[in-house]
């Protein structure tokens, strides 16, 4: 039988402050009707002002 992992507080710590990473896909339609995909990785706090500077 699998051992239950017992985490110190130390690791729970780290493991709270690891960096959230999304991937954000934007589409834009040009001019003659296509569409782009535009594909980026940020972190998950930088969302809401990405997709508002993009929209702009």
């Amino acid at each position: 039988m699998a051992k239950k992992q017992i985490y110190g507080e130390q690791v729970l710590a780290a493991k709270a402050t690891q960096r959230k990473m999304v991937k954000v896909i934007l589409s834009k339609k040009s001019e003659k009707g296509k569409v782009a995909f535009h594909e980026s990785t940020m972190e998950q706090d930088q969302v809401k002002d990405f997709i508002a500077r993009q929209k702009s």
